[in-house]
């Protein structure tokens, strides 16, 4: 399987932007998070990987999404992301995974990925902006991987992303990026009405056939103004993603991407262990995309990699997630989390303003911690890479009390008096 792969990587993709894909990813990644995990010995957190949401608005309206798409277009500016790309290269940081919105609908988004040649930029898109001028553009930057959204058939994308002809527009757009050779991915959010369209080898299959390099498997998480709970994974799907992804990885020449488990099949919150946190298109500073609450800011005078390091908001989340479960504390526990920004009197960073009644609305639901049924990684490759460079960082065996992150619990309400109640 390994030949396969490289045999396709050598025969299908530009051998320039492999041979950065390497340099980039893979020497100046390692290093980034091996001086992560020195910073993290000296009791200081600033994530390798920097995840930014450019731009709030799309062109789509996909069931689930919390992002507040309709609202008045926001974008981070060029002098920003030059900023905060600039002091995160400082601290060593290469890799940046570009979301939105739809981010190539940000009007600078190429000019902004070609003024950073040595880093790496994944970018989150639903394809639909990708022409073949754009494509040509990425190639020649080098230094870019489009992630395109395939979110099921044309029927259950056009009713996921509630809009028409969604599924050719996307096919489109990733034919024109893997015409120009580039590295390409395909992301799914797993959900009820595509779970058995695409967690198949068939798709795989096809997917390699096209001349796709990766395919990452998010799981959907009910959250946002409208969290279509009823889409949401059950455990025993979940179970089966996880053996799906392990197993494909032995026999299929495409890398699989995940982002919930180490190397011993354990599951881990990145967020939590520190390796990852969201930056928003207003530039605040969240812990992941779907905790929309925030203290900091990149805009702030001391500096990107300052406010992050000093912000008790992201350290006591880091600690009462670790504490709370080694899966989603926001599937898991909304209520603990709830008590967190109440502590610290986050600020909502929607611009809905409804973030904290979303929070309260929430049901606890399983999320990837599924404890006693872990899988292993069973390819030597992955098992090597995860346990080198993404795993818990030792995050889950130093945790603190969660009273002692949140003080004392609050006392039950009252039952209020009834109807034929004694007074």
């Amino acid at each position: 399987m390994y030949l396969r792969m490289a045999k396709r990587v050598l025969l299908e993709a530009d051998k320039r932007l492999v041979l950065k894909f390497v340099y980039l990813m893979g020497f100046k990644g390692i290093r980034s998070v091996q001086k992560h995990k020195r910073r993290l010995k000296r009791g200081e957190v600033f994530p390798p990987f920097l995840y930014v949401s450019i731009i709030n608005s799309c062109n789509l309206r996909c069931q689930g999404c919390w992002v507040d798409v309709a609202a008045k277009q926001q974008t981070i500016d060029v002098a920003a992301m030059d900023r905060l790309i600039g002091e995160a290269q400082d601290a060593g940081n290469v890799f940046f995974g570009i979301l939105g919105g739809e981010p190539f609908m940000h009007p600078e988004l190429l000019e902004i990925l070609g003024r950073h040649p040595g880093c790496y930029f994944q970018v989150f898109t639903n394809g639909h902006f990708i022409t073949d001028e754009t494509a040509k553009e990425m190639r020649r930057l080098g230094n870019v991987t489009p992630l395109v959204s395939i979110e099921g058939t044309e029927l259950v994308s056009n009713e996921r992303r509630g809009r028409l002809n969604v599924l050719s527009k996307t096919m489109e757009g990733l034919s024109n990026c893997l015409k120009n050779r580039l590295l390409t991915g395909v992301a799914t959010s797993l959900c009820q009405t595509n779970f058995d369209d695409l967690l198949t080898e068939k798709w795989l299959d096809r997917l390699i056939e096209m001349g796709v390099f990766y395919a990452w498997y998010h799981t959907y998480r009910p959250v946002g103004p409208d969290a279509k709970p009823e889409l949401a994974l059950t455990p025993e799907q979940q179970r089966k993603v996880r053996k799906f992804v392990v197993e494909m990885r032995c026999k299929k020449p495409i890398a699989l991407i995940d982002a919930y488990y180490d190397h011993q099949g354990q599951a881990l919150c990145p967020a939590a262990t520190g390796i990852s946190h969201h930056i928003n298109p207003w530039g605040d500073i969240e812990p992941c995309p779907i905790v929309q609450f925030t203290k900091e800011s990149i805009h702030d005078e001391r500096g990107v990699v300052a406010a992050f390091r000093k912000s008790e908001f992201l350290s006591d989340f880091r600690d009462l997630a670790a504490s709370a479960t080694r899966g989603c504390i926001v599937l898991e526990r909304p209520d603990l989390l709830r008590r967190l920004v109440e502590k610290h009197s986050a600020r909502d960073a929607t611009a809905r303003h409804k973030a904290m009644k979303e929070l309260e609305a929430m049901q606890p639901r399983p999320s990837q911690y599924d404890n006693g049924n872990e899988i292993p990684e069973k390819s030597w490759a992955y098992r090597f890479v995860k346990r080198f460079w993404f795993n818990d960082f030792g995050k889950y065996a130093k945790v603190r009390p969660i009273e002692e992150i949140l003080g004392p619990a609050p006392a039950p309400a009252s039952e209020p008096v009834g109807a034929g109640q004694a007074v």
